[in-house]
């Protein structure tokens, strides 16, 4: 699974694991990282192809999908 950088005030990268439709998502200001689950490929595209992703995020995704943030990686 590859993180891709997004262009995004408020996020900072984006993963998709296809085979377990899981979608992962990194918060630029805290650096919190959640995963959502049961995430469709149609969404995942969507997502990617808005205009704006945070309000992509606001508007489609944020209180639809169960989640958990996940622990916070750190720099070896």
């Amino acid at each position: 699974m590859t993180w891709l950088p997004l262009e995004s005030r408020m996020l900072s990268s984006v993963a998709y694991d296809e085979e377990r439709q899981i979608l992962y998502l990194r918060f630029r200001n805290t650096g919190d990282a959640y995963r959502y689950f049961e995430f469709p490929i149609t969404e995942y595209q969507a997502f990617l192809d808005a205009e704006s992703r945070g309000r992509f995020f606001l508007a489609h995704i944020r209180g639809r999908f169960r989640y958990e943030r996940m622990a916070k990686l750190s720099a070896a």
